[in-house]
């Protein structure tokens, strides 16, 4: 038997919480599907040729103009046969903003509403002849927009609108597929039109006849089965027929669940799989999907064990993706909490096939919200990396990525496409923001919906994993940014248990209410982090990425959240909390008995005392040097305002190096964006300048990247990016701009911080832990010491030059890395004189990679080029400015490595399958590097 791979320490610590009563939900109807009676329309059935009357009732679906006292209007529009889905509406009445007199709502109730839709619908939407309408569709709303009355669920109201003749219709049941229970009185009303007699049929018994609409019958529901109602309509020469299904609910039967199962889908062979959910206080559960044609009868009611339910499918044809929900108490439908993939009736349909080709169609008209997808052969993907092993804390550059906004694609194989310039920056590993399935496409992805599958928007699961294969083959480990702080209510652990607006109190996941009354601390629902349910789910979801993704570690978001500690209105939950820690420590030794390399890393941003207790336990803690770094780049110190000394774990007291310190990300404000508005100037120098700004960067680069310990940067840092944070909104699409590689101002950034990058991994001097930093003035130094070795990296972030005497404790030869010459020390002082902006690093050794600062060869027809090419064509001959043989590496535009060739003295390069714009070519020969820029027309 094989199994999906979640690895939960599955619970039943909630068994003897609670003793069940007799449940009143099996007295309740379970209904399937689409309009309610949230609007009454006269007539009952709507052709195109009739003035309509539209009555809405706020205080049913939604409710969220219940007992409103304001105007409301209709947000309005047709489904004609030209749209896509019941969301593509056509022919507004008016934006969402706008507020016509002739879709404003008239009361006639405490909580109902009335609007006309006259002379007719064709003519009050102004739908042009020859198009067919085939629903209206309706929001209705405050005038300022800010409250809105929808379906039950959020869901648009949908009335159907029918061609002329004989029609008829079921209005009760509304679905079309219900759940009674045995005994239990069903009410059946039949709505018909342009007919002369109404039929009501069970199966092939005939309940009842009508010459009159509506036809109403009350039936009482049998002891058990499905059945099957059937209304017809004739007026003596055509007839119409509708139907409706329902099941007769049974108490679910009770049966061991074969052993071994994990919660979600088991895989049994090529035509078999097992179901399995935890639901404690659920009565019944119905899996309905493909495999029944979404109208569940008894035999896919699922068995019951304690608290969980289960249920086995056989004869299954292999190849084939099966949708599929639990039905559960009530009118419950979820998809599965550990599917591996899920459809969305919204969102789908703007994922393009580019990004996941053969997307499966979603059930529309048969179920609604997400449902999960299953196959009971998937296929295995063939890692080429198997045994990568993550860098070090000493050694780790993490390159915090947001799919969306690094490609114009916006999609993780596109991503894939750019490694070669990542590793050409050096960075060993990459943080990818939330790509488990999140509330819609087009999100940072810190709104999650589900945990086991990721979202489509960026790709297929092939797609993801060969990502991450393609990352190891590279050297670079992949980190995914997890959020189990909360989740948005899409997700089925949410809506299991879900009372009045938010987690009911017997959710076994999450909190009923925020121990955090901070409105800003407040996102979604809250997880219960004490509850040994969540923790359960939380060891399953990060074993899930793992193994089956080979993910390196996780960034958690917002671990000061993981704690019940209450919290004022006030308080961002700074202060120490034994609890949290307690949780926290927990949480990471679960992961690193799974993978006991993986990378750990919290952004907790809290009091000191704890996350130094975090920190020497193994933890990785985000270090945020944003605003001081910053004031730096500006070019403002009074204060201490530039001070960046809290950067040094040990002036934190950590015994390790475990402060993940970074000058951008995700969350904050851009240094280009402020340099470029508020910065510092004197007469002479201009931080404001776009060149001088750039020069900052570097700078403040050369000083990141040499203090002790893992760094982060932010995507595009390494080449000036000043596009603001609240672009578009904070949260919205960013201009994806790798036209900055063609502006050498900013490749000298790139540049610069990959020969920092550089020094980091690769000279053991960076990592010795005899060091000392001063970063509290305009100039900043980092100096290491070892085994008579001696380097310094300083950088005067002043807006004037600045000389300082720098203690020095080797005598001797000193090489100035960057210049790649030397100068003689015989003093124990040296005066170091720095223009503004300027950083130098300075050691007592030629640094590895010092000779590799080498002027190219001379070579014919342009004597500072080692490349150069054949008259009007995109042949190169390519000489090797080094003694020893070595490789030919190009880059495009967009950093792609597109071509690579070994060189001895000189070779021959075909560029004609390269499109246009401008290359890098690099030629890589015993350690040292060259680069030359040539621009293809």
């Amino acid at each position: 038997m094989h199994f999906f791979p979640f690895f939960e320490s599955v619970t039943d610590w909630m068994c003897g919480c609670m003793k069940r009563l007799i449940s009143f939900l099996l007295l309740c109807v379970v209904t399937v599907s689409a309009f309610s009676q949230v609007v009454i329309t006269s007539p009952a059935m709507v052709t195109e040729g009739q003035v309509v009357s539209v009555t809405f009732n706020a205080a049913l679906g939604s409710g969220g103009l219940m007992n409103f006292t304001g105007d409301v209007y209709a947000h309005t529009g047709v489904i004609t046969n030209k749209s896509t889905s019941d969301n593509d509406w056509k022919y507004l009445v008016a934006n969402w903003s706008v507020n016509l007199p002739k879709a404003k709502l008239t009361r006639s109730g405490a909580n109902t509403y009335q609007l006309m839709l006259s002379p007719d619908i064709r003519k009050f939407y102004g739908v042009p002849d020859g198009e067919t309408i085939i629903k209206m569709a309706f929001v209705f709303r405050s005038a300022d927009g800010s409250k809105e009355g929808k379906d039950t669920g959020g869901k648009d109201i949908v009335v159907p609108v029918y061609a002329s003749g004989v029609n008829v219709s079921f209005s009760k049941p509304s679905l079309d597929y219900s759940m009674m229970a045995p005994g239990n009185l069903l009410d059946v009303e039949v709505n018909a039109a342009g007919h002369q007699q109404i039929s009501l049929f069970m199966g092939n018994d005939l309940l009842q006849t009508a010459t009159q609409s509506p036809l109403k019958y009350t039936l009482t529901v049998p002891s058990e089965g499905k059945h099957l109602l059937r209304a017809v309509a004739t007026d003596g020469r055509a007839e119409a027929a509708d139907t409706c299904f329902f099941v007769v609910l049974e108490p679910a039967s009770q049966a061991p669940r074969p052993s071994g199962l994990r919660r979600g889908v088991n895989r049994i062979d090529d035509h078999s799989v097992t179901l399995l959910i935890y639901a404690p206080y659920k009565d019944y559960i119905y899996l309905a999907g493909d495999f029944n044609e979404w109208m569940p009868g008894p035999e896919h009611q699922m068995m019951k064990d304690g608290d969980y339910f289960w249920l086995t499918l056989n004869h299954l044809p292999p190849d084939t993706e099966y949708a599929y929900q639990y039905w559960m108490d009530g009118d419950l439908k979820i998809a599965d909490p550990y599917a591996t993939k899920v459809l969305d009736p919204i969102n789908d349909k703007f994922i393009p096939s580019r990004v996941y080709p053969d997307l499966k169609a979603y059930p529309l008209g048969k179920t609604d919200g997400l449902v999960s997808v299953f196959q009971t052969n998937p296929t295995s993907f063939e890692w080429t990396v198997s045994d990568f092993v993550p860098p070090s804390p000493d050694t780790l550059v993490v390159y915090e990525l947001l799919i969306r906004d690094f490609t114009a694609n916006g999609d993780i194989k596109t991503v894939t496409d750019t490694l070669a310039y990542l590793k050409r920056l050096g960075v060993n590993a990459i943080e990818l923001m939330p790509f488990n399935e999140f509330e819609g496409n087009d999100s940072w992805g810190y709104n999650p919906s589900l945990y086991f599958a990721p979202d489509k928007a960026y790709g297929t699961v092939t797609d993801y994993k060969q990502f991450i294969d393609a990352c190891h083959r590279q050297g670079i480990a992949v980190i995914q940014d997890m959020v189990l702080n909360h989740s948005f209510g899409q997700s089925p652990f949410v809506k299991m248990y879900f009372d009045a607006g938010k987690p009911a109190a017997n959710n076994p996941w999450y909190n009923r209410d925020y121990n955090m009354k901070n409105p800003d601390a407040q996102w979604g629902f809250d997880f219960n982090h004490e509850s040994p349910e969540t923790q359960a789910l939380v060891d399953s979801i990060c074993a899930y990425w793992m193994t089956e993704y080979k993910i390196d570690g996780f960034r958690f978001d917002f671990t000061k959240g993981f704690t019940n500690t209450p919290y004022g209105v006030n308080d961002w939950a700074s202060a120490y909390d034994a609890s949290r820690i307690a949780i926290l420590k927990r949480m990471a030794n679960e992961i690193w008995k799974r993978k006991p390399d993986a990378l750990v890393i919290f952004e907790h941003l809290s009091d000191n005392a704890e996350e130094k207790e975090l920190a020497d336990h193994g933890i990785l803690l985000w270090g945020n040097q944003n605003h001081a770094f910053n004031e730096a780049t500006m070019g403002f110190h009074e204060n201490n305002k530039s001070d960046i000394t809290w950067a040094n774990y040990q002036y934190r007291g950590f015994t390790k190096p475990h402060v993940v310190n970074y000058m951008e990300s995700h969350d904050e404000e851009r240094l280009m964006v402020r340099n470029l508005l508020y910065g510092n100037s004197t007469a002479s120098y201009q931080v404001k300048q776009l060149s001088v700004s750039l020069e900052r960067i570097k700078a403040a680069g050369a000083i990141l990247f040499a203090i002790p310990g893992p760094v982060m940067v932010w995507q595009f840092g390494e080449l000036g990016y000043d596009v603001s944070i609240d672009e578009n909104g904070r949260t919205g699409k960013k201009p994806v701009l790798w036209t900055y590689q063609q502006e050498p101002e900013r490749t000298a950034v790139f540049e610069t911080w990959s020969d920092m990058i550089a020094l980091k991994k690769q000279e053991p001097l960076f990592r010795s832990s005899d060091f000392s930093l001063e970063l509290k003035g305009a100039v900043k130094t980092v100096r290491f010491m070892e085994g008579g070795d001696e380097v310094v990296v300083l950088a005067n972030f002043d807006v004037k030059s600045q000389t300082v005497q720098l203690p020095v404790s080797v005598k001797g030869t000193w090489y100035n890395y960057f210049k790649g010459d030397s100068l003689v020390v015989n003093q124990t002082s040296l005066p170091v004189t720095l223009k503004a902006g300027e950083y130098r690093v300075l050691s007592s050794r030629p640094l590895a990679g010092f000779n590799r600062f080498v002027e190219p060869a001379v070579v014919e027809p342009d004597r500072s080029s080692f490349v150069y090419p054949e008259e009007l064509t995109r042949n190169y001959t390519v000489n090797n400015p080094f003694e020893s043989n070595g490789e030919v590496w190009v880059y495009n535009s967009y950093g792609r490595l597109i071509h690579q060739m070994d060189i001895e003295r000189s070779v021959n390069l075909n560029l004609n399958a390269a499109s246009g714009g401008v290359c890098v070519v690099t030629v890589h020969a015993g350690g040292n590097v060259a680069r030359q820029k040539i621009v293809l027309y």
